[in-house]
């Protein structure tokens, strides 16, 4: 009997941190990706507009890859497909509404008809080279969420995806438990398992609950109602229009991203609307207040969301006032609540009512809390256990959750990003490591902004820049300058005297060189940038930015 190869689990984005989700599956000559996600940056990534995953080991390996299967459309887990099918184009594979909202990013890059998207529902497999990919119903904050089973050559692996126990979604079916038990029953290898609200006791409430609030608070509401959810979660917004429609109210939709999501689940089914209820944002001004729900992005309170200007008052078409009740139907997430809470101070300030806390019940998650995380590694028994999802707290959080369920310590692996997971038959230890990290998206640059570019960002965003522009002849004399130009550094006018007397240290400085014998240009612009810099210091103690220019005529 042939002997069993190893089969590698390696994660190149989402361990340790929430976002940029990419898990790779390898074995033998066959390699699948579950996943492909993308990150917002950090503040200090000044400038970026995305994060995305290194791919470089896949990219040496391109010939292996089968496909990719996802989990369901959040951000974190579809968001960096078209930066990866530009680079290696295989067939993609999700649920309706994933591959739905997957159509309108490739068409926004320009590549949807080079891609091969293949349709799967829950209970569906599909073969990719010696892997077997069987797709689970699950329940999350997005319709269409499902797990996985995938099966290898030596075993059944369990991905999770994001998940939650509700027992009673606004559409479909609850997650199948039964399924993942039979899974169990069989004998699962190895479980990859969601540990984002590993450290919240009890159950995730049910979806349902926040729809009982929005039918508290419309009922008696006389306002005008703006609502910011989260655009993908569909099932929140359509409480929201049937709520609204119930109460004789027309809802108009604010946000490009609430557009585009609202647009798809319309035309795919997952979102009903009764006739007559959606109007345009432009038509908001034809009807009373108490006869308009506003659902918008910017819940997160990011800049340039639709909330964040009305807040603002930036917004073309939505001027607050007193006669406005502004609904946050969502929680902060973790590192966004002071960019929430600058938000709802300006709400208030608009004069307008505003709901934000937490104990309004106006959100529930979309994440399993730990008794649900329980069920779950109580139904798979799994021989191994990987968490993921989530910053290190939360893995090793779930990790111990594990043994209390009965997995040994010893095997239970909180990997980080680029771990290569080795198992066989009998063992299973972390081998080594292979290239990932963080990609910056700036514009159309994808990876030519890296630490040096955003190190010099910080620099000119703290302490400004100066720019000393000084024009030589042939022979290397003085005929121009110094002159100076300041930016983000000082008012000139109030420093003119600290000014002019670092023109003088510039000349100073040239003139040294000179006297030397110093004629190459690299010299004489580090001699410039120290100088200046020296005196700038001595008299503001800041460190700006000093870029010197030479000309020669």
């Amino acid at each position: 009997m042939a002997k069993k190869g190893k089969l590698k689990i390696i994660p190149l984005g989402g361990m340790t941190e929430i976002g940029r989700n990419l898990t790779v599956f390898e074995y033998g000559d066959d390699i699948i990706v579950v996943d492909c996600g993308l990150a917002f940056p950090d503040d200090d990534m000044l400038g970026v507009d995305l994060v995305i995953n290194d791919i470089t080991y896949l990219e040496k390996n391109r010939e292996k890859v089968r496909g990719i299967v996802l989990t369901h459309g959040h951000e974190d887990h579809i968001g960096g497909l078209p930066y990866f099918l530009k680079s290696i184009n295989v067939p993609v594979y999700g649920t309706r509404l994933t591959l739905g909202l997957v159509e309108y990013k490739l068409k926004e890059h320009n590549i949807l008809s080079k891609c091969k998207l293949c349709r799967v529902s829950a209970g569906d497999t599909v073969t990719l080279g010696c892997f077997k990919v069987e797709f689970i119903r699950t329940n999350h904050s997005i319709a269409d969420a499902v797990a996985m089973a995938i099966t290898t050559p030596i075993g059944t692996v369990v991905h999770t995806g994001d998940f939650k126990i509700d027992c009673t979604p606004i559409q479909g079916e609850m997650i199948d438990l039964a399924r993942f038990g039979e899974l169990g029953r069989n004998g699962v290898l190895a479980l990859l398992s969601d540990s984002t609200n590993v450290e919240r006791p009890g159950y995730t409430m049910t979806e349902r609950n926040v729809g009982y609030k929005f039918e508290e608070i419309i009922k008696g509401c006389n306002k005008r109602i703006i609502i910011a959810t989260f655009a993908s979660n569909v099932h929140r917004v359509q409480q929201i229009i049937n709520t609204a429609a119930s109460h004789g109210r027309k809802v108009a939709v604010s946000g490009r991203s609430m557009e585009n999501i609202v647009e798809v689940a319309i035309l795919l089914g997952y979102m009903k609307v009764p006739e007559g209820v959606l109007i345009n944002i432009d038509s908001i001004g034809k009807y009373n207040p108490d006869q308009l729900v506003i659902v918008t992005t910017g819940s997160q309170g990011e800049p340039m969301s639709a909330l964040f200007r009305m807040a603002f008052s930036d917004h073309k078409k939505v001027e607050l006032t007193k006669d406005d009740l502004v609904i946050l139907s969502a929680s902060p997430i973790p590192g966004n609540e002071k960019t929430v809470s600058r938000v709802v101070n300006e709400l208030f300030k608009t004069g307008a009512e505003v709901i934000y806390d937490s104990s309004a019940e106006m959100h529930v998650s979309g994440h399993a809390c730990q008794e649900e995380l329980k069920i779950i590694l109580g139904l798979t028994k799994p021989k191994y256990f990987i968490p993921a999802h989530g910053e290190y707290r939360h893995l090793k959080l779930h990790a111990m959750l594990a043994e209390l369920m009965g997995v040994p310590a010893k095997n239970t692996f909180i990997l980080t990003d680029g771990n290569v997971l080795e198992i066989n038959e009998k063992t299973a230890h972390i081998s080594g490591t292979v290239p990932a990290g963080q990609i910056l998206v700036d514009g159309l640059g994808v990876g030519d902004v890296g630490n040096i570019v955003l190190r010099d960002r910080k620099h000119l965003s703290q302490d400004g820049l100066i720019v000393i522009v000084l024009t030589i002849s042939k022979e290397g004399n003085l005929v121009a300058g110094p002159d100076i130009i300041s930016r983000g550094f000082v008012y000139v006018r109030e420093a003119e005297d600290m000014i002019e007397h670092a023109k003088e240290v510039a000349l100073d400085s040239f003139t040294k060189c000179r006297e030397k014998g110093v004629s190459d240009w690299a010299t004489l612009k580090s001699s410039l940038k120290n100088n200046v810099s020296a005196y700038l210091y001595e008299k503001t103690k800041r460190s700006p930015m000093i870029l010197p220019v030479i000309m020669e005529i």
